[in-house]
């Protein structure tokens, strides 16, 4: 079995309960995974792990800068395992822009590195009006209101379809080495 590792960038704890998730249907297959907090990344030692996968949340339509570092620093390294990438973004809501192929933030994203990962998903993520600070939740209420989405100040919403999120672990499980 194989040693796996979810390094992961969150704004709010979304994209790392995602990255829990995940965790727990790779485990059921056997492997041994390893998650992490792209901030806590120096702890580990990339090398002596079979898979790799990378996980960044979206805020004001771009991914951390962490996780762009962390990919150019360890491309070559990215390169030689079995790797994969996944986007959380509450943009991924709409069903026709819930794919790899159809995420704008993804595809952005993907012009803006060289590494091209072997598999990819996009994610629903959440709402949590409450725990925003003023600015972000003024912000992402106007955002809501242009997208026509939710702008209730008190709303919290999870859109994360926990199947897909499943679905995508056990291909992570089965990536070859």
């Amino acid at each position: 079995m194989a040693k796996i590792l979810i390094l992961y960038s969150s704004t709010d704890g979304h994209t790392g309960k995602i990255g829990r998730r995940l965790q727990q249907v790779i485990e059921q297959q056997g492997h041994t995974v390893t998650l992490i907090s792209v901030d806590d990344v120096t702890r580990v030692d990339l090398q002596t792990f079979d898979k790799i996968v990378v996980g960044a949340s979206i805020r004001y339509g771009k991914h951390s800068p962490k996780i762009t570092d962390f990919i150019q620093r360890n491309q070559y390294l990215l390169d030689s395992k079995p790797n994969a990438f996944f986007s959380v973004n509450v943009v991924a809501r709409k069903t026709e822009k819930n794919q790899p192929d159809t995420n704008p933030y993804l595809r952005k994203f993907l012009r803006q590195i060289s590494w091209k990962p072997r598999e990819l998903a996009v994610f629903a993520g959440k709402l949590d009006y409450p725990k925003y600070r003023f600015f972000d939740r003024l912000m992402i209420r106007f955002i809501m209101f242009l997208t026509k989405g939710p702008t209730d100040p008190k709303a919290v919403i999870e859109f994360t379809d926990w199947q897909q999120v499943e679905s995508f672990g056990r291909i992570i499980g089965t990536m070859s080495l």
